[in-house]
């Protein structure tokens, strides 16, 4: 019986601590104001097209992610694993991504994120439709009703007479008119949303071991990396881009060996296949990366160094 009872209330403490336990949150704005649907794994969060989310009570690290524009011509945005936590702590974020023109074409970005601060209330900027995960959303709807009444008017119009030598102006009364007088009246109801309750969340796919804590880039997002190095107009500025590209980001060592083409000295090569080594979803690969030197050297200096690591 004593056992029972110490379940039954540590059953009860892990419920209150999961309940209190920080969740984190996303936001997806469009920076040139389109309207939009967003669907986080296969559950639209809005029932009608917004410029600005906020969607809290994100439980899980990633999410697949899709955008449907209001304006069909702008299509539709997908992002499998979009990463709504800290890579390193997995500690939850308030995470905003945007929605920006490129190259004359919608992309979703990264922009900003923040620590949970779990002591305070959330800050919700104004603006902004904020939206439950799991919660169904309200549909509010207005009917009008427009009422015709029609009534009879007696009309009546002025007459001069005269009697015995005197002018009299006398009120004839003539046909009666119609006369209509309009009522409308607007009624406005709210329902819950007729989508069904979500499913229980089904974990993403488990990744693969190694050293880097999250997913691969997908392979939009990897193009759109690349872009970003190789507009870069000087060797040191591309190299620090990358690095900053994989310290939020998780890249097969086939994608690294690709970043690595991107610059143009063999030391800068170097410097950043050393760096993107702990980043590699799968470091067994690594053997990949030795194709893009020119010289013996420095294939060696890398496997010295990957294997001291």
């Amino acid at each position: 019986m004593k056992k029972t009872i110490l379940t039954i209330g540590a059953l009860f403490l892990y419920t209150i601590i999961f309940a209190q336990s920080p969740k984190s949150i996303l936001t997806v704005f469009s920076e040139d104001g389109h309207k939009f649907y967003l669907i986080l794994n296969g559950q639209r969060q809005n029932d009608k097209p917004e410029t600005n989310i906020r969607v809290e009570n994100l439980n899980q690290e990633y999410y697949n992610c899709k955008i449907i524009f209001e304006d069909k011509t702008l299509g539709e945005l997908s992002k499998t694993f979009l990463q709504v936590v800290d890579v390193s702590s997995k500690a939850p974020q308030d995470v905003t991504y945007k929605i920006k023109a490129k190259d004359g074409k919608q992309v979703l970005r990264y922009f900003s994120a923040i620590p949970i601060d779990v002591s305070a209330p959330p800050v919700r900027p104004q603006g902004v439709s904020v939206y439950s995960f799991g919660v169904p959303t309200p549909v509010v709807s207005e009917t009008t009703t427009t009422v015709t009444q029609t009534t009879n008017a007696q009309s009546a119009t002025n007459v001069s007479m005269n009697a015995m030598g005197v002018n009299v102006n006398v009120t004839m009364p003539t046909d009666p008119i119609a006369v209509s007088t309009t009522t409308t009246t607007t009624t406005t109801t709210t329902s819950s949303s007729t989508t069904p309750p979500p499913p229980v969340e089904q974990p993403l796919p488990t990744r693969a071991s190694s050293a880097c804590a999250g997913y691969p880039m997908a392979p939009g997002d990897f193009d759109a990396a690349k872009s970003s190095v190789t507009d870069a107009s000087f060797e040191e500025t591309k190299l620090s881009t990358a690095k900053q590209i994989i310290s939020g980001n998780c890249l097969y060592a086939s994608q690294i060996a690709e970043m690595c083409r991107l610059f143009g000295f063999e030391n800068t090569k170097l410097d950043f296949a050393k760096a993107a080594y702990k980043r590699c979803i799968d470091p067994q690969n690594y053997f990949k990366v030795n194709s893009v030197f020119d010289f013996d050297a420095s294939k060696t200096e890398l496997s010295k160094y990957t294997s001291g690591h």
